[in-house]
């Protein structure tokens, strides 16, 4: 049977400081080595490689864009080599921008714990690593405006948290994490309930002090929802010419009202978008169709 090792306290706070549970991270890469184990072993490594055999590799970036996820790979090479068997020295940090080539990782440990470990590794570093790129795309196009690119929960089942975190390498900001700690309001429920305001109505007494977001098709349904309390409001489907028309009602009605932008957005339209003057933009493709950035682990050294 595989023996899977605890976190290192350092790396567990390093952990803490994106934001990221290590327990629920450590949970998440043991699946993954399990699921790549089957219930049996790394046939490759184990034929090829003598048990007590080190080596010094590093992880470099085969493309250009932003990293995110190096804290998820001392993860994997700890839970995997065990914290006393390997040493891992980050050469950038998250949020970097790296070019082709650039090493940003350098690990030793045995080797060929180290290659069964390789695959996971870089797995969630690459896909955490488009996701901040992709981003970082968004957050260029909208410099020098008031507005933000933000994040949806449209993320991979069970890696929510961890793609939020490279949202925010990228410089994008997160939505709500969950269905629990923020009510937002879209068509379904409003037909539900029988309106807007009634869907409100019905939130609130619920849970008095969440914080609401309404969705909204229409510059007349905007005022309903701003007028029953929204905090924030979604605009989906809205030209350039219904968002100014908005914004200029929520100046007028209730400037404090946050405005999102959706639907049928592209980067190259971004900017537009945030100059009619909305708060936000959401973008689902950030964590649902972003490509992968190319990473790969290089043995240096056999010791």
């Amino acid at each position: 049977m595989f023996v899977f090792h605890a976190l290192s306290e350092v790396t567990r706070r390093h952990l803490l400081d994106a934001g990221l549970d290590p327990d629920a991270l450590s949970g998440l890469i043991r699946h993954a080595i399990a699921e790549d184990l089957m219930g049996g072993i790394d046939v490759t490594s184990t034929a090829t490689i003598p048990a007590d055999q080190r080596s010094i590799a590093t992880l470099g970036a085969r493309e250009a864009g932003v990293v995110a996820g190096l804290p998820v790979v001392a993860a994997v090479i700890e839970t995997v080599c065990g914290d006393a068997a390997s040493e891992l020295e980050y050469l950038v940090r998250d949020a970097s921008q790296v070019e082709l080539g650039m090493k940003v990782v350098e690990v030793t440990a045995p080797t060929r714990l180290m290659l069964t470990a390789e695959r996971t590794a870089l797995n969630l570093l690459c896909h955490l690593s488009g996701v901040a790129s992709l981003t970082r795309k968004w957050a260029d196009a909208l410099a020098g405006t008031s507005a933000a690119v933000r994040d949806t929960r449209k993320t991979t089942p069970g890696m929510r948290a961890l793609e939020k975190y490279a949202v925010r390498c990228g410089g994008g900001v997160n939505h709500r994490m969950g269905l629990s700690d923020m009510a937002l309001v879209k068509d379904n429920h409003v037909a539900a309930a029988g309106g807007v305001v009634e869907a409100y109505t019905l939130v609130k007494a619920l849970e008095s002090t969440i914080s609401v977001q309404i969705e909204v098709d229409s510059v007349d349904v905007m005022r309903l929802a701003i007028e029953s309390g929204a905090d924030d409001v979604l605009i989906d489907n809205f030209t350039l010419g219904q968002m100014r028309e908005a914004v200029h009602l929520r100046n007028a009605l209730n400037p404090n009202v946050r405005l999102e932008a959706s639907g049928g957005l592209t980067v190259d339209t971004a900017r537009q978008v945030a100059e009619t003057g909305v708060d936000f933009i959401a973008v689902g493709e950030l964590t649902h169709s972003s490509r992968v950035l190319d990473f790969g682990l290089d043995l240096q050294e056999v010791l």
